[in-house]
């Protein structure tokens, strides 16, 4: 498909439309456009492209957007971005796709080619014809051909080749790519047909950045913005985090380019445990919960009672014992750290 910027009759502003690029699209492209279309109340014009209309005109089928400015991401990628300019555009990204989260959303599909990026760096995505509602789902194995999804921004479990079902998740992995892509110039991988697409996906690790395009500014001056690009690109959901919320932990160095460092006082304070952004909007019970976090499901009562424990930790009324610890010797099947014992 084809996004072009054109005059709409009856309308003062230009507006966006996406065109398939064949006269007779195929069903599955002219149900992406439905699909997209029937989204149009969950997006937002301040993180999406709104649908506003779906046409029929001379026999082809035309979805029509606001127009928020600026041009896709696709066409600015190619060299490497300056790193006050890439930690900016990254943080827009990740809470735009933050929003998309949010509302229940999986995006299916992040690239370059289907983000706007206007003159202020703000971001908005388009793109969203196969953006599912579910909060997982499972991709069935099949032929190459009938896989939804770009190859080159595919996380492993959308190809359907691993045990694992998609989720938010998902699209922190193709977050990766395309921040990879904005910090190095290069995709991570190249392949030149499906098959090998999606072996590079569950099989291959990427370049490192820093053999791209050279050595990374130290950490102090620009924050561990670079460093969670290869985080985001895990092979296993569990790497990648739990919310598209953790590249802003950089926005203070992306604007006055220092770091914040934590102050040491030589005391434990008390700390309140809480799932992170994405977690407390999840489906799943209640307690600790990550949703579309099988492995931990059920464990609510040892999260709680983990919790208690460092809570009595943090006001002093037990103490940790370390390893090896000279008043008391593990038996057989205890193991040799007791996490806690009484005064």
């Amino acid at each position: 498909m084809r996004l072009s910027r054109c005059r709409s009759d009856g309308r003062p502003s230009a507006v966006l439309v996406v065109i398939p690029v064949h006269d007779h699209p195929r069903l599955a492209v002219v149900k992406r456009l439905e699909q997209e279309y029937a989204l149009r109340t969950k997006l937002d014009s301040q993180w999406a492209a709104r649908p506003l209309e779906l046409r029929h005109e001379g026999g082809r089928i035309l979805l029509v957007l606001e127009d928020p400015g600026g041009q896709l991401l696709d066409r600015i990628t190619g060299n490497p971005f300056e790193i006050g300019r890439f930690l900016r555009l990254a943080i827009d990204l990740a809470a735009a796709l933050r929003q998309v989260h949010r509302h229940g959303l999986i995006h299916k599909d992040i690239k370059p080619a289907n983000l706007l990026v206007d003159a202020a760096g703000n971001v908005r995505l388009t793109g969203f014809g196969i953006a599912s509602r579910l909060p997982h789902e499972r991709q069935q194995p099949g032929a190459p051909e009938i896989i939804a999804g770009t190859f080159a921004y595919m996380a492993p479990e959308q190809t359907g080749r691993v045990n694992r079902s998609i989720d938010a998740r998902s699209d922190l992995y193709s977050l990766g790519v395309t921040l990879y892509e904005m910090l190095t110039g290069a995709l991570p991988f190249t392949a030149s047909d499906p098959m090998e697409w999606i072996h590079c996906h569950i099989a291959r690790q990427p370049v490192p950045g820093k053999n791209r395009r050279g050595p990374l500014p130290d950490r102090r001056r620009c924050g561990h913005g670079p460093e969670t690009v290869p985080h985001g690109m895990g092979k296993d959901r569990q790497h990648r985090g739990f919310s598209a919320g953790h590249p802003r932990r950089s926005r203070c160095t992306a604007h006055s380019g220092k770091a914040l460092r934590p102050r040491r006082t030589g005391r434990l304070a008390a700390c309140r445990v809480r799932p992170s952004g994405l977690a407390r909007h999840s489906r799943v019970g209640s307690g600790l919960r990550v949703f579309g976090h099988r492995e931990i499901l059920g464990r609510q009562r040892a999260a709680q009672g983990d919790c208690a424990a460092a809570g009595l930790v943090c006001r002093r009324q037990v103490r940790p014992v370390q390893a090896g610890h000279p008043l008391r010797h593990p038996g057989p099947g205890i193991p040799k750290s007791s996490p806690l014992h009484p005064r």
